[in-house]
Formats: C-alpha cells, sequence, structure tokens
C-alpha cells in the first residue's frame, strides 16, 4: 500500500464544500480524463456505490467504490467520508475531511491508502505513487475549490495555500 493526502482551504462553508465532494459525478469536472457514475439508486450515506472510470479507449479503467463512513459537518464539528476501493486496478481506501474554519471558510484534507494491481508495482513505485497522487490530488482539490468559491462568491480575505 502507498498512502498521500493533499489539502486545501476553500473560501465557502463546509456544508457548501462536502455537497460538493459527494455529488460524485462532479469529481469528472475536476479529474482530468474521468466519469463517475453513482450505481445505487442514491450517492449520499453509508452503502453508496459509484464508479469512476478514468484514461481513454481501450487504456481505461475502472474504479469501483463503496462509502463505508459518512458523517456530514454538523456545526463545528468536521465531515468526513470514507470509501473503500473495490476495483481490479485499484484497491484501498480513500477518505476526506471537511473542517470549519473561521469566516466561512473550511479545509478539505484527501487521502488515499491505495494499492495498484498488480500490487507488484505498488512497491518498488511507492515513492512515485506518493508524489503523482499527491501532487494530481491537489489540482483535483484546487480545481473543486475554484467551482465552489465561484458558485458562493468572492472568498473572504485571507491567504491559502
Amino acid at each position: 500500500m502507498t498512502s498521500f493526502s493533499a489539502t486545501v482551504e476553500v473560501g465557502a462553508p463546509a456544508a457548501r464544500v462536502w455537497s460538493a465532494l459527494v455529488d460524485w459525478p462532479a469529481h469528472g469536472r475536476w479529474v482530468p480524463l474521468t466519469r463517475v457514475r453513482v450505481l445505487t439508486p442514491s450517492g449520499q450515506g453509508v452503502g453508496a456505490r459509484f464508479t469512476g472510470r478514468t484514461g481513454i479507449g481501450p487504456l481505461a479503467f475502472d474504479d469501483p467504490m463503496e462509502v463505508v463512513e459518512w458523517q456530514p459537518p454538523a456545526g463545528d464539528a468536521a465531515g468526513h467520508c470514507r470509501v473503500e476501493k473495490r476495483g481490479r486496478v485499484v484497491l484501498g481506501s480513500a477518505w476526506f475531511d471537511v473542517v470549519t474554519l473561521p469566516g466561512g471558510r473550511s479545509r478539505v484534507t484527501w487521502t488515499e491508502d491505495v494499492e495498484v494491481a498488480p500490487a507488484v508495482l505498488t512497491r518498488p513505485f511507492g515513492a512515485l505513487l506518493r508524489a503523482a497522487g499527491a501532487r494530481a490530488f491537489a489540482s483535483t482539490l484546487r480545481r473543486m475549490r475554484a467551482e465552489v468559491e465561484h458558485e458562493a462568491g468572492p472568498p473572504p480575505p485571507s491567504g491559502r495555500p
């Protein structure tokens, strides 16, 4: 397994950021070459299943996931969602936390603990996978932030990463 995480501050309330993050098909707007399809009647809550299809043509692969933990933010309490990756190519877990910050802002930390099949690839390329994963998810979170902040209006003044 290899682990990586990315964090971004967003100029929008935690509830709005949570709503964007659990809109699984929206991830296709932020993650290059990816489409997400919800497989259950609702994409919300424990037991929701969805699949991300990433790539082009015969080089694409499915990344099926199931929500196993679901706690939306409430008041000052952080939101937390964890999914299990159950595919043939990517296995493991991914989770994000959405924390309320002062001034109507929030912070998202996205973490992945994954293994790429065949597992023999994860071990020797773990450092490369960690670096690439952290960079890719930081970029994804910045795209999400731009979309959410655009919808929420101008963010309050502050320094953000």
